[in-house]
Order: C-alpha cells, then sequence, then structure tokens
C-alpha cells in the first residue's frame, strides 16, 4: 500500500506524516489492519528495537478531586465504587513502589488526584522521591499531581524527579465537553513548566470518550507539536458512575489503527500503552507491542490491571524483552530536547480522508472492569 511505505520512509526520517496521511491509517479497514501494524512495527523496531520500558504506577491519594473530569473516576460527583484514601505517608509510597521495581518497572510514576499541588504537597512528594531513589538507585521517578504553580516544577526537579505527566486528553476542540474546571491552555502550561525546569515532560491522550477521528489527529499533532518524550495513549475505562459510562466506542481494531496513528507521528517518542488495554485490547494486547514500546505493569489508579508476571511472559512471548536500567530509552537525537527541530512544524494539507463506515460496536463488557481492592491504600499486596 503507497500510504504505508510513505509512512514508513517519513517515520525513519523523522518527518511529520500529514493530517490527511494520519486520518487515512484510522480510516483503514481490518482486512489491512496487520499491515498497518506491520508498516508500524518498523519505525517503532528503527527507534527502539525489541525493547519494552515497563512502568508501575503509584496512587498518592485516591478520589476526592474537586475537578469534574467526565472520563474519571475521581472526578467530583464520581459514583464509581473506587478506593478513597488521602496521602500515603513516604515511606508506604517507597514499599509500593519497591513492588514494581521488584517486577521489572524501570520508571514509578508517583499519582495523586486534584487539580494541583500545594506547596506542603510539593514537599510531601518531594520526600517520597527522595525515599524511592534511596532504594532504588537508578529507578525513574515521575510526578503527576495536576496543574503546577509557579516555582513547583523547579522544586520537584531539585528533589530528584526525572519527568512529569500530565495528559493533553483530546483535542482542543473538543475539551470543553470533557472537563469544565480547567482548560486545555492550563493543561499545555504545565507540560510547558515542566519541560522548562528540566525535567523529561509525559504527556497523552484517551481515546473512546466519542471523539472523531479528526480529534484524534488533532491531539496527537498537538502533542507532536508540544514535544513531550513520552506519550501514553490511553482507551477510555467507562467506569459506572461516571458521566462516560456508556461509551463503549472501541473495538481492538480500532485501538491498534489508533496506535499506529501515534507512532506513525511521533515516531521516536516513547509511545506508552495505558490504561484500558486490557479492557479494549484484550487478546490483542501481543500486537500492540509491535507499536508502542512501553507499558505499565500491573494495576492502575483506580482499576486493576493484568497480573505483573502475564505482563512479562506476553513480552517474552512476543518475542520482545525487557528494558533495564541501564538502558536509555530514547535514541541519542532525543537527548537535548526532541526532535521538533529537526521535524520542523506540523503540516497542512488538503481536505482529510473519508472516513470509513464506522464497524459495528460490540455490547458494553462491563465485567471486564475491576475496581483495584489491592495495592497502595489497602493492607494488601499490589499487583506487580
Amino acid at each position: 500500500m503507497d500510504l504505508l511505505n510513505t509512512l514508513v520512509e517519513k517515520g525513519l526520517r523523522r518527518e511529520l506524516p500529514t493530517r490527511e496521511e494520519a486520518l487515512a491509517v484510522l480510516a483503514t479497514s481490518d482486512d489491512e489492519l496487520l499491515d498497518v501494524v506491520a508498516a508500524a512495527g518498523k519505525v517503532r523496531r528503527q527507534w527502539f528495537g525489541r525493547r519494552v520500558k515497563l512502568n508501575y504506577l503509584v496512587n498518592l491519594k485516591s478520589g476526592l478531586c474537586p475537578e469534574d473530569c467526565s472520563y474519571c473516576s475521581q472526578r467530583l460527583g464520581s459514583k464509581a465504587e473506587i478506593l478513597k484514601y488521602t496521602w500515603l505517608k513516604p515511606d508506604e509510597a517507597s514499599k509500593a513502589a519497591a513492588a514494581g521495581v521488584a517486577g521489572g518497572a524501570k520508571r514509578v510514576c508517583l499519582v495523586a488526584s486534584g487539580r494541583g499541588p500545594t506547596d506542603k504537597d510539593v514537599d510531601r512528594v518531594s520526600k517520597t522521591i527522595e525515599a524511592i531513589k534511596d532504594q532504588n538507585e537508578d529507578v525513574e521517578v515521575c510526578a503527576c499531581l495536576g496543574l503546577l504553580s509557579d516555582g513547583q516544577a523547579e522544586r520537584l526537579r531539585a528533589a530528584g524527579a526525572d519527568a512529569y505527566n500530565h495528559n493533553l486528553n483530546t483535542s482542543e476542540a473538543t475539551y470543553g465537553g470533557i472537563t469544565t474546571t480547567h482548560t486545555y491552555a492550563d493543561r499545555v502550561e504545565t507540560v510547558q513548566a515542566a519541560q522548562a525546569a528540566g525535567m523529561s515532560a509525559c504527556s497523552g491522550l484517551i481515546a473512546g470518550m466519542g471523539e472523531t477521528d479528526a480529534d484524534l489527529v488533532d491531539v496527537v499533532f498537538a502533542l507532536r507539536e508540544l514535544d513531550p518524550d513520552s506519550v501514553p495513549v490511553n482507551f477510555l475505562i467507562p467506569f459506572e458512575g461516571t458521566p462516560l459510562a456508556k461509551e463503549w466506542n472501541l473495538t481492538p481494531q480500532r485501538a491498534l489503527r489508533i496506535l499506529a496513528m501515534v507512532r506513525f507521528v511521533c515516531p521516536d517518542v516513547e509511545v506508552r500503552l495505558a490504561g484500558g488495554r486490557e479492557v479494549h485490547l484484550r487478546t490483542m494486547q501481543p500486537l500492540a507491542l509491535h507499536l508502542v514500546n512501553s507499558i505499565f505493569l500491573g494495576d492502575y489508579l483506580t482499576s486493576e490491571g493484568q497480573a505483573g508476571q502475564a505482563d512479562l511472559e506476553m513480552i517474552a512471548d512476543a518475542g520482545f524483552e525487557v528494558e533495564g536500567t541501564d538502558t536509555t530509552t530514547l535514541p541519542e537525537h532525543r537527548g537535548d530536547g526532541g526532535c521538533a527541530s529537526a521535524c520542523g512544524e506540523p503540516t497542512a494539507c488538503g481536505e482529510p480522508a473519508a472516513e470509513a463506515e464506522a464497524p459495528e460496536i460490540p455490547a458494553a463488557r462491563t465485567d471486564l472492569v475491576s475496581v483495584r481492592r489491592r495495592g497502595a491504600g489497602t493492607d494488601l499486596a499490589p499487583n506487580a
């Protein structure tokens, strides 16, 4: 297929596809799916070989959030029956992180619900980072605490935070329909503040919230321009008790096409398969390893994930290897701020390709959504 050959050539050169080409990837048929995966896999292997980076989430504070993000089980007014607890102590968080590191995680992601941290919260997280680094010198620590105020990014960096996560989640045009308590611009500013402080930026999206193909391309092109080092791709987990509980819009094939599009647009970036992979990719998860070079190990913030041992077996069975702490994740050329200057700005193009007829969406599989009842905030061992 000429489209895929063109996209592979551009990916190997770190050249941005046109919007029309990105839309065309999402419009490919199920009959073409393996060709799409194989093409994007060539780009993935060019920049990351067959390595898979493992990341482990520690939910420092669960629920009790004043923001109204429609997709989130921790949102204001959520009826989802999730774990709710206030801040873990630094030693508790360090113990939870150690379980993930023992399972092979190279990066620990410290997440707290809320609009953003107070200065006292930053002090608390700084002590947690120090506790984790004392126990695991080589582990990377990424903080995800919401919107940052002046000076907070610098304080986190000084405490040892290697990265900061703040997702754009959806396109700027549709953002107001998902969240009203903060803006898309707020999120962009926080990612830029993390970059300016010297932290590696981690910013991605959530697919499956009822967005169009154009919305998906918009947010991925915006991420390319923002130039984070890591791009997590989440698939909506439609929690009962949230406004998006009925949004079962994804098939495994659709999820793979989305991942392929992200890889073509962000060829040399750490593309991370994040929340919802077990729910929406199901038995197709191993194919996704040909598109992404990073996954979360075990459980997520408020939902249970695949068993950590099953993740490791899946990686090995698919012919990939876990990335060690002695390996640099990103290609050498991204070591000084990414490839934005080399690749240029997003290119305008003509009319977008016509979207393929939408496939029939299967019945909701609510049985696949399990509330986390173990790990951080409980007395039970974590899934790692």
